[in-house]
């Protein structure tokens, strides 16, 4: 609570703390009664006095407390604005430290940012350095070529000139207009090689199967060739018998039949081996033995044809 706001008696009690030993004082300058003769008037006129110096003595005391209470209450409130300030100033010195404390992290961002930045530099100047020390190198390696060159270069310029070329460009054209060709053709030369191993391969698988083929075929000429040996040998004692059966009715017929049996049963093995079967009836025995001797000569023939592709594979 401030000084304006005090009551009455707390300013009566101020006062006679405040001035209650000076007014005391004053008082006891001023001649006692019993020390006063004067008369009663006298002594009332100089207490109206002395009253009245005491009362305008109390009213600049008054006021002079008035203004120190005026002035204190002027202070009070400086200070109240002042304190406001410092508080706006307190708040914003707050303000002001975070700020400075994000632009310091923000700072040491960054500055992390720009070492790290640096150092990538550093890095890719030191990686540049090298590429440029070997860029040195690989020039002067072309350089070397190109002075080791430089003798085909006098010679492709001599060429120009002693041939129906006009500029060394044309000739470098044509060169690798060759290289494609020779290399199309080596290409070509490698694909038909490849084809001819393929083929040989092919070759050698398909003379294997025909050569199972062939001893199979053998095989089989030879069973009928003895077959045949066996037939031709049975046509001989059959005929002899023929004559013997002509003799005999009963056994001619026996036999005839048997010979037409087996007959028609080597007749059969052999169409069954034929891919085209003639059509020759079961009784005509005549033309079943025809067919069986074609189809041997046939066989024979194979057989000789074989054996001389084998020569000529073999003189191959």
């Amino acid at each position: 609570m401030s000084l304006g706001t005090l009551e009455e008696e707390d300013l009566a009690e101020y006062f006679r703390l405040q001035y209650g030993e000076r007014l005391l004082q004053l008082l006891q300058k001023f001649p006692s009664i019993e020390e006063q003769s004067e008369s009663p008037s006298i002594r009332l006129l100089e207490k109206k006095k002395e009253a009245q110096i005491l009362h305008r003595v109390m009213e600049e005391k008054k006021e002079t407390f008035k203004r120190k209470m005026e002035s204190l209450n002027q202070r009070w409130e400086d200070l109240a604005v002042k304190e406001a300030q410092l508080k706006a100033h307190m708040q914003k010195f707050e303000q002001f430290i975070q700020e400075n404390d994000q632009k310091r992290i923000r700072a040491l961002k960054k500055a992390n940012k720009e070492r790290e930045l640096k150092q990538l530099r550093v890095q890719e100047l030191a990686k540049a350095k090298q590429e440029i020390v070997a860029l040195r190198l690989k020039h002067q390696r072309l350089s070397s070529k190109l002075q080791a060159y430089s003798i085909f270069n006098k010679y492709l310029e001599k060429v120009v000139e002693n041939s129906e070329f006009e500029e060394i460009q044309e000739v470098i054209a044509r060169y690798k207009t060759l290289v494609s060709m020779n290399h199309d053709l080596m290409q070509s030369v490698q694909d038909g090689q490849e084809k001819i191993e393929h083929a040989k391969a092919r070759l050698a698988h398909y003379m294997k199967e025909k050569g199972d083929e062939i001893l199979q075929l053998n095989n089989q000429l030879a069973q009928l060739q003895m077959r045949y040996d066996r037939a031709h040998s049975n046509v001989i004692v059959w005929e002899s018998r023929w004559a013997h059966i002509q003799n005999t009715a009963a056994k001619k017929t026996l036999l005839l039949g048997t010979i037409k049996m087996a007959t028609l049963n080597l007749f059969q093995m052999v169409s069954k081996q034929l891919k085209d079967s003639p059509s020759v009836s079961l009784e005509d025995t005549h033309k079943q033995l025809d067919v069986i001797q074609q189809y041997i000569q046939d066989l024979s023939d194979i057989l000789a044809e074989v054996k001389k592709k084998e020569q000529q594979q073999i003189r191959v």
